[in-house]
């Protein structure tokens, strides 16, 4: 039974597919062939194997294979039809009056080549187009409908990272006390899965880690790794015991209906060291002074400038955004329906922010063989700056047990 209410509106799915269109227009592209998860929920608000194919104009034709009824369903466009095999395309798009392409776009940031291959024959004589770029350009800017769905997971976050003070307790491994963290998400509607759209990384609710663990490198797109349960996964919660006096990090990512809240607050057993203390407030001094200058028209890679020299000028330069080179180049990412969508507040992004982007901003301190001390909040940008869409207080929580 497919819940009417969690159904992305017609009229959404309508604002996204015109914004797209435009860039097919702008890219000379006669239309767009859309197959990864996450854009085919974006532009047609189901993940069930299929096809979708956007013309430059007009009502896109949404082609699925298994299950077309659950398709049907699910979606809300008007054009949804049986997929049997994917050599059937050409065919179907011509049954249901659309003109054969003669410049198609594809995901070529995502799609593999092994499918690749099997379009260039499939259209043969068709130029095949990159379209990935005006895809996220498109996810970019996000509509009242987005942001109030990102509103409720980041009061999820909140909710989360509040009840870590009652299942924390010394002694418990980071894994144990993640399960209990994940429980409690999953019972509060956490869909499982956290996508993110570079190839061969990969999340499940994110990292939870004490002390010295935190601070272990890793090969995610991350300023924090972790030991992780072993070799095999080699980042996050692992066997380590939690305890006192040594910083708990918890930056997890709550996914309420697909969009996302990225989150990340500081516990401890006991009072930290005051160098942490005094760490983590300049963290925050980052946050606070970067929150009103991220304004529309200002570059992406300006704030990422500007986070470094203030690091920097507090005399955290070695340990911004980790400590182990290579260190990660970005203070702030998009997020959405993915983790790492569009802008990037990383060295040289030209991209400007516009109004009614969200941007997960985390100034973060990794320091060797102690933990990471830092913030990281979801916010919307707005003609004044960064917005928080989260209220939980930015102090590391001090837990007495």
């Amino acid at each position: 039974m497919v819940d009417k209410d969690n159904i992305v509106p017609a009229t959404e799915l309508e604002r996204r597919r015109t914004t797209f269109q435009a860039h097919l227009q702008e890219l000379d592209l006669d239309g767009a062939l859309i197959v990864q998860k996450t854009d085919l929920f974006y532009f047609a608000g189901t993940i069930q194997e299929a096809q979708l194919y956007i013309p430059c104009q007009g009502q896109p034709l949404l082609m699925a294979y298994k299950s077309l009824e659950r398709a049907q369903a699910e979606s809300a466009l008007e054009r949804i039809v049986r997929l049997s095999t994917p050599r059937n395309l050409p065919l179907l798009l011509t049954e249901h009056g659309y003109r054969q392409p003669k410049r198609l776009g594809l995901e070529l940031d995502v799609l593999p080549t092994q499918r690749y291959f099997q379009y260039q024959q499939i259209f043969a004589g068709v130029e095949l187009s990159d379209v990935s770029h005006h895809i996220r350009l498109t996810r970019t800017v996000k509509s009242a409908y987005e942001l109030e769905l990102m509103r409720i997971a980041a009061g999820l976050s909140d909710r989360l990272a509040a009840s870590v003070p009652e299942l924390l307790r010394q002694g418990m491994t980071e894994l144990e006390l993640a399960g209990k963290v994940e429980g409690l998400a999953r019972a509060w509607g956490h869909q499982g899965i956290v996508r993110m759209r570079l190839w061969g990384n990969e999340l499940c609710y994110g990292h939870l880690m004490c002390g010295p663990d935190a601070a272990v490198p890793s090969y995610l797109a991350s300023p924090t790794g972790g030991s992780g349960p072993g070799a095999a996964i080699a980042q996050g919660a692992g066997m380590r015991l939690i305890e006192p006096n040594q910083p708990i990090l918890l930056d997890y990512v709550f996914v309420h209906q697909g969009y996302i809240s990225d989150h990340t607050r500081i516990f401890s057993i006991g009072e930290l060291a005051p160098d942490l203390n005094r760490a983590h407030a300049a963290m925050l001094q980052i946050q606070d002074e970067i929150g009103p200058k991220a304004k529309p028209g200002v570059e992406a890679g300006e704030i990422y400038r500007l986070a470094v020299a203030m690091a920097e000028k507090a005399g955290y330069g070695d340990f911004f955004m980790g400590a182990a080179k290579p260190r990660i180049k970005f203070v702030g990412h998009g997020v959405g329906l993915e983790l790492d969508e569009y802008p990037f507040l990383a060295k040289g992004q030209t991209m400007p922010l516009a109004e009614g982007m969200t941007i997960a901003l985390e100034p973060k301190l990794v320091f060797p063989n102690r933990g990471v001390v830092g913030i990281e909040n979801t916010h919307v940008v707005t003609k004044e700056g960064l917005q928080r869409l989260g209220s939980f207080p930015d102090e590391i929580c001090v837990v007495d047990v």
